[in-house]
């Protein structure tokens, strides 16, 4: 059983995603909140699996509420719930942590059926979406913020091997682990592999969380290809 916590400062949002998630017999709502400040305190009492969560609330939003969450409560996944699929507030939830975004005016099937995908501990959006946001959304992101050294890399990217670097400029471009094995002329086996040790190396959750990275570090050229 999945349970989910229901994070929405509009009441008749939260009976709506109360009634669709519960007419799921693996999903369960074990509490609600409507703000970022009773949200974590929801966290804290419930543990729950999933918590969705509204961006835009009085007080504690969703943004600062899922930093927090994910901080210090790492096995409760975030979903976040936003107006547009290209939404600077998403963005903001995404590099807070954030495994993922739902449009609000999404079908009660893709609702269900991201909650269960977050669960399992993957994403709900694609890099490629990522690489989106990044371009409209973030000029204010630092590139290799401790300055080029001897090959132009930034120190925290020392840790990878030159192969894992080309698979995570890959990943940073929006490219599925097939994509990545015909661009770089490997196994698909050896890509997951790859992919694998530059989450590792450079503690990142997934893949959303590897392009943000990418661009942080200055790997990656805004408005590159995608």
């Amino acid at each position: 059983m999945t349970t989910v916590l229901l994070v929405d400062d509009q009441a008749l949002m939260r009976m709506g995603f109360r009634l669709v998630i519960e007419s799921e017999p693996d999903l369960r709502v074990v509490g609600e909140a409507a703000d970022g400040a009773v949200a974590l305190e929801q966290v804290r009492a419930l543990a729950p699996d999933v918590v969705l969560m509204d961006v835009r609330m009085p007080g504690v939003d969703g943004i600062e509420a899922t930093g927090r969450i994910v901080a210090e409560h790492p096995a409760s996944k975030v979903l976040v719930l936003t107006t547009f699929d290209v939404d600077e507030y998403a963005f903001a939830a995404l590099r807070a942590g954030a495994s993922g975004f739902l449009v609000k005016s999404a079908e009660p099937g893709e609702l269900v059926g991201a909650i269960r995908t977050v669960a399992a501990g993957s994403s709900v959006v694609a890099p490629r979406v990522v690489r989106r946001m990044l371009d409209l959304f973030a000029p204010h992101l630092p590139t290799a913020a401790d300055g080029p050294r001897g090959d132009g890399l930034d120190p925290r990217l020392r840790s990878l091997t030159p192969r894992e670097l080309d698979v995570l400029r890959c990943i940073a471009d929006g490219l599925s682990n097939a994509e990545t094995a015909e661009r770089l002329v490997l196994s698909a086996t050896t890509v997951k592999t790859h992919v694998g040790n530059v989450l590792a190396k450079l503690g990142l959750r997934d893949r959303v969380q590897a392009v943000i990275a990418a661009y942080e570090f200055g790997l990656v050229e805004r408005g590159g290809p995608r």
